[in-house]
């Protein structure tokens, strides 16, 4: 992989912007993430500011929830852009792994997001 993935993390509300300042926080890197909002708009302005965010370069889309306008709009992304895969449920733990990982292609980098996301959740 040539160019370094981007992460876009699509989220209800303020979660999406208070992950990437978390993950800039803990992690030092900066700009590896871009959040979006659906606050404010219909379907097609949130698939709009997806598709903004994405700007043409390979990456991975979080979304907070596998249903709702998040997900749909990321999904339709997808569609249409190659370079590009989509991961539910993001959680804090898959964003920090992601920005240390960025090397991989879309699909590589998806999969071990999902792997990490999973193994970071516990019950007691």
């Amino acid at each position: 992989m040539t160019q370094e993935l981007h992460g876009v993390i699509v989220a209800h509300a303020g979660l999406a912007e208070a992950l990437v300042h978390a993950v800039e926080e803990i992690s030092g890197v900066r700009g590896a993430l871009t959040a979006v909002t659906n606050t404010g708009c219909d379907r097609t302005r949130l698939e709009e500011r997806v598709l903004e965010a994405i700007d043409d370069r390979p990456g991975v889309v979080f979304v907070d929830l596998r249903s709702g306008s998040c997900f749909v709009a990321a999904m339709r992304l997808r569609a249409g852009v190659p370079d590009v895969r989509v991961v539910s449920g993001v959680n804090l733990a898959m964003l920090l792994d992601f920005v240390f990982h960025r090397d991989e292609t879309p699909a590589e980098a998806a999969t071990r997001a999902g792997e990490v996301g999973v193994q970071a959740i516990a019950g007691g």
